[in-house]
């Protein structure tokens, strides 16, 4: 095998590894999905998975009032927060009275073991 011909066997040796180790190591995030209601400023809502000892149990979930015609967090400003309890066999957050009136929205950030989910927009007066 001349020099040229086992150099390049050897590049593609090593990206086909590379490649190997890099999906081996890539995590799946469990689906999570996250609700909201509420009127008068007084939002409640749940969060569940398909893994919800993972992704629902004790969540932190954000109440963000939306500025814009649709749903940006790194823009929108963060009214409220609370973490899921377990009541009833569902994972429900309420943030109580916040006061916040016009488009609001929640939103579960990304865990290291499950997705980010947001809730509808809804508008309270």
């Amino acid at each position: 095998m001349s020099r040229r011909l086992f150099s390049r066997a050897a590049i593609v040796a090593v990206g086909a590894a590379l490649a190997l180790a890099g999906s081996a190591t890539a995590v799946t995030r469990a689906p999570t999905t996250v609700t909201i209601h509420g009127q008068h400023g007084d939002f409640s809502g749940t969060v569940s998975s398909p893994q919800p000892l993972h992704c629902a149990a004790h969540r932190t979930v954000f109440l963000y009032k939306q500025k814009g015609n649709v749903q940006n967090p790194a823009q929108d400003q963060r009214v409220g927060m609370d973490t899921t309890e377990l009541h009833n066999g569902k994972y429900e957050w309420d943030t109580g009275n916040s006061g916040v009136l016009g488009k609001v929205y929640a939103r579960a950030p990304q865990t290291p073991k499950c997705q980010a989910d947001s809730s509808k927009t809804i508008t309270s007066t």
